[in-house]
């Protein structure tokens, strides 16, 4: 005899980073820590070029292969499928794509990771590539997770500390309409790695001892689809925001060296050691 499971459904629309340390394999990965059933639409494939100093190699995803996935997607869970994270999308064809998808069906939530200015692209079309994510995709978001160097891209605020990332919260809040978890991490000065959230009524600082002085591959990632996780299984935005801090911080805590110039968070930080 078997019985039916019926965790919350998730879906990650981003790219595959083929060591694992980002995109949809750390997406997917978390999703799977924290409970939910994680399903896939990638947008281009990245490998790093170790001969290169590690810069990225981007091949994108077909517009065509791309709406077939989230097709594919959308139509088995039907009724069920109501939370989606938003990672990079690499071209202005597959921002047309995914807003046409959302645009589909009836969302609870949607989480953007605001990747802008996407690696492997000339300037020019990096722009374009920005200018439709801010038009297309942040105005179908219910919460956003901006970087340091995207909030102040989304805000147009020079943020040097946490009163600076404070207001570039409000402000990309009060822009969009979407909450805000406004990341300040370890580029601020201070003991802490802090992070802002902001939903209009909320403000809160969130901040945690820093763990070393350098960016650890994937955390961004993570916190975006810790949200996403948490946001399905029915948590409020501040709710899931907060824990989606524990988990990255925990999985920093427990980083996996790498060849990388930089090392790799670990997705299953939050585990009870044995």
């Amino acid at each position: 005899m078997y019985s039916i499971h019926s965790p919350a459904i998730t879906l990650t629309i981003a790219g595959s980073e083929a060591t694992g340390g980002a995109g949809a394999q750390a997406d997917l990965r978390t999703f799977q820590e924290l409970g939910t059933y994680g399903t896939a639409a990638l947008t281009c494939i990245v490998a790093y070029d170790p001969a290169d100093n590690w810069n990225h190699r981007l091949t994108r995803v077909d517009p065509t292969v791309l709406a077939n996935q989230l097709e594919a997607i959308q139509a088995n869970f039907s009724g069920q499928l109501d939370t989606v994270k938003l990672g990079m999308m690499g071209s202005v064809e597959t921002i047309d794509v995914v807003a046409n998808a959302l645009q589909s069906q009836q969302w609870k939530n949607v989480v953007l990771d605001p990747v802008l200015i996407c690696k492997g692209q000339e300037p020019g079309a990096a722009q374009d590539t920005d200018e439709a994510l801010k038009a297309k995709l942040l105005p179908l978001a219910t919460m956003t997770t901006p970087n340091h160097f995207e909030a102040e891209q989304l805000s147009g605020i020079t943020i040097s500390n946490l009163a600076d990332l404070k207001d570039a919260a409000r402000k990309i809040h009060d822009e969009s309409g979407v909450a805000v978890l406004a990341k300040g991490g370890v580029r601020l000065d201070g003991p802490e790695a802090v992070d802002v959230f902001y939903d209009g009524e909320n403000l809160e600082v969130l901040g945690v001892a820093k763990i070393g002085n350098h960016a650890v591959s994937g955390a961004g990632c993570s916190l975006a689809a810790a949200v996403t996780a948490e946001l399905a299984k029915g948590r409020t935005p501040l709710q899931a925001a907060e824990r989606a801090k524990d988990f990255v911080t925990a999985g920093i805590s427990q980083r996996i060296s790498a060849a990388t110039p930089y090392d790799v968070m670990w997705q299953g930080g939050l585990r009870k050691k044995a």
